[in-house]
């Protein structure tokens, strides 16, 4: 794949997003796609969702132009889910039905990438299953985590650019194309959306984002990336979903049931700003990426001094709501404006299972 090629297609990609996103929040409040401020907002202003249009467009065109290695795939991935995102943000999707689609679009995504590999029966059937169940897992994972300012565009640009990394590392340059692209859009959003929220990516923009890092994390182990490079970017949103989900579970609780008891909304309760939560989490995640590239190095004590260090960080991350409590930060304390008129709990709409709105 030639250079000039990587970089019309990055440079596509950003240019859309960053000339479109202007014009695509007038049309959303037009289309009344707007989150109206509740119990469990963060915002007190009424607010367009759905910015994450002009990112699946964006990704689209990108793909075109690249062309060749997984761009099947990632063009499905991209479209599929940005298009089943937008419906629900415009009409709203019951759970079931949700859950349904996206693991029939995970299915064929899966597909796409596993089949031209020509493995035996057996094994292609395996790894579909698993690939399914991974992106359908990650864009739910992706959806729950987007809910402060700015903090899942900062993730997925923080994860373009180290599976682009990968990809020049290893010469797979689909990788490093599709990465490129994936953190080019979400660094053109990030002025809308990081201060003052002007629009939310909505589930447009978080289904597109975490089905393009779950299908390019995928593309990345089958090529026979080490698992902690691959997974180092993602760990973060994959370890407080998961944890949260067991308390939840474990406390009797409806998992489909709205709620905003994830690590990083406790720390918006705690009193943290939505951009100091963004900050931290972005900086622990750049952390564990760095930690996970050390599985590249071949020295496999080093590697497991890293994976130990990684596990640690995870355990104080996901512990620190009880450090707030001893050191008498109440969660849920009496919210605190910020200067985008946000208050620090998490922007949700009631009707359906939390994420997707900032």
């Amino acid at each position: 794949m030639a250079a000039d090629r990587v970089f019309d297609a990055v440079a596509c990609c950003g240019g859309i997003v960053i000339l479109a996103e202007p014009a695509t929040i007038p049309l959303l409040r037009r289309l009344h796609a707007v989150d109206v401020p509740g119990l469990r907002s963060s915002h007190i202003v009424a607010t367009p969702r759905g910015g994450g249009i002009p990112i699946a467009v964006g990704l689209l065109v990108a793909v075109a132009l690249i062309r060749g290695g997984a761009s099947a795939a990632f063009a499905f991935a991209v479209g599929f889910f940005g298009l089943l995102g937008l419906v629900d943000d415009l009409r709203g999707l019951p759970a079931v039905r949700r859950l349904a689609l996206q693991g029939t679009g995970g299915a064929v995504v899966a597909a796409l990438l596993i089949a031209p590999m020509h493995l035996a029966t057996g094994a292609t059937v395996v790894l579909i299953l698993a690939a399914t169940v991974w992106i359908s897992g990650f864009v739910n994972a992706f959806n729950f985590m987007d809910g402060v300012n700015g903090i899942s565009a900062t993730h997925a640009l923080i994860a373009g650019v180290a599976y682009a990394c990968y990809g020049e590392w290893e010469q797979q340059r689909f990788l490093l194309a599709a990465g490129l692209a994936v953190a080019v859009s979400a660094l053109m959003f990030l002025p809308w959306n990081a201060g003052r929220a002007r629009v939310f990516l909505g589930d447009v923009g978080s289904y597109t984002l975490g089905a393009a890092l779950a299908m390019l994390a995928a593309l990345a182990v089958l090529r026979g990336l080490p698992l902690e490079a691959v997974t180092g970017p993602l760990t973060l949103y994959l370890a407080d979903t998961a944890w949260t989900l067991q308390r939840r579970i474990r406390a009797g609780e409806r998992c489909l049931q709205p709620h905003r008891t994830h690590v990083y909304q406790r720390w918006c309760d705690a009193g943290w700003s939505h951009q100091e939560v963004t900050l931290l989490t972005g900086a622990i995640t750049i952390l564990l990426t760095a930690l996970g590239t050390v599985s590249l190095s071949g020295d496999l004590r080093l590697r497991a001094a890293a994976d130990v260090t990684g596990v640690a960080i995870l355990g104080a991350y996901l512990s620190s709501p009880a450090v707030f409590r001893r050191l008498g930060l109440h969660e849920h304390a009496e919210p605190q404006r910020h200067g985008d008129g946000a208050l620090p709990s998490v922007p949700r709409r009631d009707p359906r299972p939390p994420g997707g709105s900032s």
